[in-house]
């Protein structure tokens, strides 16, 4: 690891007079091509400009306490510093081994104990308030907004309600929506965005909007104007009155009513990196890694421990298996038959989904009668095979230690909890704190129904995925009308920026756009399947699950071996192609050994995917491509293996919702 710090003291400013013209401090990425500005006035002010370009407006920033003091109105500049890093920060359960973290860092110092700290990297800019009050601070708001010079085109994932009401009754949702696409504008006013947003520059080029290091506060949104090129943060407040347990099966914290602040916090401490990244175009953004970067660093001394893989899962098939001499349900039998599967297969997990713990009582330390987890612990031990269990919110978080060191004496590996469904002060606090707790004993967490990563997963690696995403579940009960091709084309550059993403896929049912329809116990996929095979390479999932039933895969055994074989975290990445909406096809190692994914939209598609990076070969491809009538049989693959071309060139065609995935080693 190398830093070469250059801290340059600018000088000790005397209060300017409050006519004084407002003044910018600048600051330029390592290589010059982006420009950050800070003007200090009657406000604070950020803007942005990419190779001379402005794509940021001048854009307020503040920051409201109890007791009427707001942090950036009418600022007096103590102290300016700046300085420069050049480190390498290294990332074992992520998308490469090390992430480069060069940046240059511009901190304003201000009368009233507090700062500004601005950072350019070359893929994008970050600030932050820093404050060093005594005691503790109440957060009433924050103004975090983006002003654009013009209306630009943005994908957006609405906050999904049923029915809107107001912001208040949107804060409650579970992150998950397929994207609008729609002039600045144009977006609706009534409705909240949840990150990350996509905006499309001039030029190709694009701004994804997001934030990371979120601790102790609650989470970003935006609204749209519709009266200028303008998106607007809004953050949730601080939950008053919460029924606890509440909710399906008494599994959620339910908030009723709210305080008029969002934030109860430490007065000396670093607030939430808000993140612009900037890319030259859409491929760009499936290679960013500004919110891991700017996650605070790993709280883990020894990871050692710490086991990502392939996960055998129950629920999205509804436990839904044949050729078998008992009756399936959540019972020691069928859950033995799993971890025989997961075993023969080579898969890490099996995940124990909601039913093992007694409906009700919210009481996580009541095991159904018909299931012996001990027994099952055993078993898997015995076969390599370890065991996550589900948990829901309210029932894990009231009785945190007590369950999470019980099934870890126990043997148990570590677990999914669902339905937080909020990103305000309290649940964000209770990410940290669970994944604290589950670190000293030695466990593993994939949260779902969550939001967004937001740097967690750098603190505390253990926290292998999060859900926020539009997942293959969707899938069980969205009408015909749902286009997940088209989601899975988008997604991976804008939402999978963040992190990983707990998506869920491995459909063996496949189905073509006029045949696909919601089947809550027999779920098929959209699309053909060798899309379900890229999207093993495509997405990243530390914990990746396999969605179908055992019974299914048996049947498909080419497939499962492949899916199988794909690492869950890598070495390297490398983009080949992307447009948002369009296509996507990444290739990642490792070891030695690569492995490529390709998507499409529903338009069928030709791609030449330059592989020359690989170097001298011979390199053999075993690859699966759609087969010549998967436009209409959407399970129909066509497997080869064969040597690559001497030019690094790969030639791979795509049926309409299709995919193509490939294993290359020497």
């Amino acid at each position: 690891m190398t830093f070469k710090p250059l801290l340059l003291l600018l000088g000790l400013a005397c209060a300017p007079a409050a006519s004084a013209a407002p003044k910018s401090y600048t600051l330029s990425s390592p290589d010059g091509e982006l420009q950050g500005s800070v003007t200090v006035g009657s406000d604070l002010r950020i803007s942005l400009e990419a190779d001379g370009r402005t794509v940021l407006a001048p854009s307020p920033v503040s920051m409201t306490l109890a007791g009427g003091e707001t942090l950036g109105h009418d600022p007096r500049v103590v102290r300016i510093r700046k300085h420069s890093a050049d480190e390498t920060i290294e990332s074992p359960f992520y998308t490469k081994a090390r992430v480069s973290d060069r940046y240059n860092e511009l901190t304003i110092s201000f009368r009233s104990d507090y700062s500004l700290v601005l950072r350019l990297y070359d893929d994008g800019m970050a600030y932050r308030f820093v404050t060093q009050k005594k005691g503790t601070i109440v957060v009433e708001r924050e103004q975090a907004d983006f002003t654009f010079p013009e209306d630009y085109t943005t994908r957006a994932p609405y906050v999904h309600r049923l029915e809107l009401k107001d912001f208040e009754w949107q804060f409650s949702n579970s992150f998950e929506n397929t994207y609008v696409r729609e002039p600045m504008t144009r977006l609706d006013p009534r409705r909240l965005m949840f990150l990350p947003v996509l905006v499309e520059l001039p030029e190709g080029r694009r701004m994804l909007l997001t934030e990371s290091d979120l601790d102790d506060y609650p989470g970003l949104f935006l609204n749209a104007s519709p009266r200028e090129p303008q998106l607007r943060s809004v953050l949730a407040t601080y939950p008053r009155t919460v029924e606890n347990p509440s909710g399906y099966n008494n599994q959620q914290q339910i908030v009723i009513d709210r305080e008029k602040f969002i934030a109860r916090t430490d007065g000396t401490r670093s607030f939430p990196w808000r993140i612009a990244i900037v890319t030259k175009d859409d491929a760009g953004l499936l290679l960013s890694d500004m919110v891991y970067r700017l996650g605070a660093p790993s709280k883990i001394a020894d990871t050692s421990w710490i086991r990502p893989g392939q996960v055998a899962w129950d629920w999205w098939h509804a436990l839904n298996l044949y050729g078998v001499d008992f009756e399936a349900g959540i019972n020691t039998r069928t859950y033995k038959y799993y971890i025989d599967f997961a075993a023969r297969s080579g898969l890490e997990y099996i995940l124990i989904d909601d039913g093992w713990s007694v409906n009700g009582p919210a009481d996580l330390m009541q095991v159904v009668p018909e299931l012996d987890l001990e027994e099952l612990v055993a078993y898997g031990r015995e076969r390599n095979v370890g065991i996550l269990l589900w948990a829901g919110h309210a029932p894990f978080e009231n009785d945190m230690e007590r369950v999470v060191r019980h099934y870890a004496e126990m043997g148990i590996k570590g677990f999914k909890v669902d339905y937080m469904n909020r990103d305000d002060q309290q649940v964000v606090r209770f990410l940290h704190r669970a994944a604290e707790v589950c670190a000293r004993h030695r466990m593993v967490l994939d949260f779902h129904g969550v939001f967004k990563p937001a740097g967690l997963n750098r603190t505390w690696p253990n926290v292998l995925n999060f859900e926020g995403v539009f997942g293959l579940e969707n899938l069980k009960w969205s009408p015909a009308t749902t286009d997940m091709v088209t989601y899975d084309v988008t997604m991976p550059f804008i939402r999978m920026a963040a992190g990983p993403v707990d998506y869920t896929q491995g459909a063996m049912r496949n189905a073509s756009k006029k045949n696909y329809r919601p089947v809550h116990g027999e779920p098929m996929s959209q699309g053909t399947r060798c899309r379900q095979l890229a999207e093993y390479v495509v997405f990243f999932s530390p914990l990746n699950m396999l969605s179908d039933s055992p019974s299914n895969y048996l049947r498909e055994r080419e497939s499962l071996e492949f899916i199988a074989g794909v690492p869950t975290v890598w070495d390297e990445t490398v983009p080949l192609a992307g447009a948002v909406g369009e296509q996507v096809a990444v290739a990642r190692r490792a070891g030695d050994v690569w492995y490529v994914g390709a998507l499409t939209n529903w338009e069928s598609r030709d791609m030449e995917l330059d592989l020359s990076f690989l170097g001298e070969g011979p390199w053999t491809v075993e690859s699966f491509s759609d087969g010549p009538n998967a436009a209409r049989a959407a399970r129909d693959y066509r497997r080869e293996k064969a040597a690559l071309d001497p030019s690094g060139r790969l030639k791979v065609h795509l049926a309409p919702g299709g995919g193509f995935a490939a294993r290359i080693s020497r």
